[in-house]
């Protein structure tokens, strides 16, 4: 009687814990979209035929940008806005002039529901250290 009702407590004690432990197959912040930290390098072999976004100020973008990037100011009351109508489904290369803005910006993007949000890593003055072309 004792070893029955040891091993149905074990048994239910087990099953218990088991099925705490199952996943969740709702979406986690996480999992809604992917930031990627990337090198000038990789920003430029990979940010081809893509959507390049320059998130700095328009004075700013005027004194020279990664060719085929478009500027949406990410200071702009209406930045989210305006990226928001961009293809979420497609990855998003973003930039600044150092990195600083792109990593909460790339933040929200992903809440946005951007699937892959690729971040150039130093901004647009480690794409010039590294001799690349800037249009003017």
């Amino acid at each position: 009687m004792k070893t029955t009702l040891k091993l149905s407590l074990l048994i239910f004690i087990s099953i218990l814990t088991l099925s705490c432990n199952t996943k969740n197959n709702s979406k986690t912040d996480n999992q809604l979209g992917e930031i990627k930290h990337i090198s000038a390098l990789e920003f430029k072999e990979k940010s081809k035929n893509n959507t390049i976004v320059d998130i700095r100020t328009p004075r700013e973008f005027t004194q020279g940008y990664i060719e085929g990037a478009i500027n949406i100011n990410y200071y702009d009351k209406t930045f989210l806005e305006q990226v928001a109508k961009l293809d979420k489904s497609k990855p998003i290369y973003i930039y600044c002039r150092s990195g600083s803005r792109t990593s909460s910006a790339a933040k929200k993007l992903k809440n946005l529901g951007f699937i892959e949000v690729n971040d150039l890593e130093g901004g647009i003055i480690s794409w010039a250290r590294n001799q690349y072309k800037i249009v003017k």
